[in-house]
Formats: structure tokens, sequence, C-alpha cells
């Protein structure tokens, strides 16, 4: 047997070929589709550019030189210079960090907390559940980035309570997703027979219930990403997120708009940045939903 027929086998013989088969499967399928493969070269080069930073950029983020302000992008400085001679190549480059940290605090932030909450309610019903999405409802009755500057407003500008803002705020669309998945789920013959064999409420929430909203909680954590990244841009915008002179694009954009008519590259290169990676979480995130969705499974 080849490693292509124990990857595709109909059926498999342990957990471990299940899970491998299926992985393999999803990557095969999103390889047929242009555009996801396209987001996950942009995610690839995201995270690349973030982890060899040091080895990338030419210049330090932070270094100034003033005989170097405001020059245009040249085969020295790729991207040009800003008001305080620094390259902005440089401040792109290690502005990936910055960008990467925000979105994987996010994600493992708020995703698991409105998974959680999302099952427990859809699980236990009654007083818990309305309690719970009147909450949910709450929060999802504001714009995002209304509620994100309330929150930064209150707990002080600064990159780790951005954070903290934007996961708040981004929990709840995710527990709506896993109280639907549940509701269609707990009432299923498994479930019965893992209460039946003496599970507690607990073990079949995390060991039966919340493996089975995986694949949707991908999916939209993908595709919002994309959200997070320009909450967490137009935070820094206004000067409420990364402060200086940390390279975060939206503060960069921010400093740039002065010299928008004539040194058009300064808040240019920055936003080029903020649209390209948003774009491949969206293809990607597109891509994961057409393999991993059921329905979409059903319709192909």
């Amino acid at each position: 047997m080849t490693t292509r027929d124990w990857l595709l086998a109909d059926s498999p013989t342990s957990r471990l070929q299940a899970n491998v088969g299926r992985a393999y499967r999803v990557f095969t399928a999103l390889l047929r589709n242009p555009l996801s493969v396209l987001g996950g070269i942009i995610i690839l080069v995201l995270l690349l550019t973030a982890l060899f930073a040091p080895l990338i950029a030419p210049f330090s983020p932070t270094g100034q030189n003033l005989s170097q302000r405001l020059l245009p992008p040249s085969g020295v400085n790729w991207m040009g210079t800003d008001e305080l001679g620094r390259d902005i190549f440089s401040r792109v480059v290690w502005g990936s960090q910055i960008t990467l940290t925000i979105v994987a605090l996010v994600a493992l932030i708020s995703a698991p907390l409105g998974l959680l909450i999302g099952a427990i309610a859809g699980y236990f019903g009654g007083w818990i559940d309305k309690i719970l999405m009147g909450f949910t409802d709450i929060f999802l009755s504001l714009p995002k980035l209304i509620l994100a500057l309330a929150f930064v407003a209150a707990l002080g500008p600064g990159i780790n309570n951005a954070i903290i803002a934007i996961a708040i705020t981004s929990w709840p669309a995710y527990a709506r997703i896993a109280r639907a998945e549940t509701l269609t789920i707990r009432n299923a013959e498994y479930i019965s027979a893992v209460q039946l064999a003496g599970a507690g409420p607990i073990r079949v929430i995390v060991q039966h219930i919340l493996p089975l909203c995986t694949s949707s909680m991908i999916v939209r954590v993908t595709l919002d990403m994309a959200g997070v990244i320009l909450t967490a841009a137009g935070l820094g915008f206004i000067g409420l997120g990364a402060q200086p002179p940390l390279p975060e694009w939206g503060a960069m954009i921010s400093r740039g708009r002065t010299f928008i008519l004539d040194q058009w590259w300064v808040a240019t290169m920055p936003g080029f940045a903020i649209i390209i990676v948003s774009l491949g979480f969206c293809f990607l995130g597109d891509g994961l939903r057409d393999v991993l969705d059921p329905k979409s499974e059903g319709k192909s």
C-alpha cells in the first residue's frame, strides 16, 4: 500500500490515520483553489517575515537619520524613508511581528472563550442559555471598532490593551457559532450513548462537542483575522494601539498622512502591507470554508 492509499483509505484503522487522512484531503482540496493557495502563500510570507525580520530588514526600525528624511524609494531604501529618516521597508518588516502577535493572541483569547461559552449555552439551554446569549447579544449589538475604542480608552493606550480590547469584542461571534453547532448535535444518538455510559456534562462538552465545532471555528477565525488587522490598525492610527517608536502599520499610516500629497510612500507602503495581509486571510478563509463546511461539501 502506497502512502497516498494509506492517507485516502475509506476505512482507517486508527485515529491517527483518520486525522492525517482528513488533513491530507483538506490540503489537496485547498491546492485546487488558486485564491486559497495565494492566501496561504501570503500568510506563509508573513510568518517567515516575522520570524526572520532581523535578517531581512537592512536597517534598524527605530534608528533615526535626519539627513536621510523623506527620501523616495530607491535601491538603498526600497520603500523610502519617513520624516525621521527611518527606513520604511525595515519598519514594515518589523511591523509584521506586531501584526502577527496581535492576530495570534486575539485568536487564542477570543476563539476558545467564545467556543466554550457557546457550547455551554447550547448544551444546557434554559436560563443558562438565556443569560449567556443575552450577554452575547449585548456585545453583538455594538459596532466592534466603537466597542474596542471604549475598552482601550478605559484601559489606556498600548498594544497589550489593544489586544485585550479586540479579543473582548471578537468572542461573541464565536459563541453564536458554537451554540448553533451544539444545538444540532446535543441530542444525537452518540451523545446520548456517552451520557448513558456515565459521562458528565463537562466531559461531554470538552471531549465530544467542542471537537465537532472546531472546523466551523477555524473558518470563522481565519475570515475574522482581516477585521482584526484593520481594527488594530485603526487603533494604532488614532494613537490608542502600539505606541511610538514601535513600527506598527496603522501608526505608520497616521504619521505619514501629513506627507500624503508630496511624500506618498510614507503612508502608502504600510497601507499596502495591511491590504495584502488582510486579503491573504480572506482568500485562505474562503478556501477553508469551501473545504470544511459540510453544507458546501454536500453541494459539490
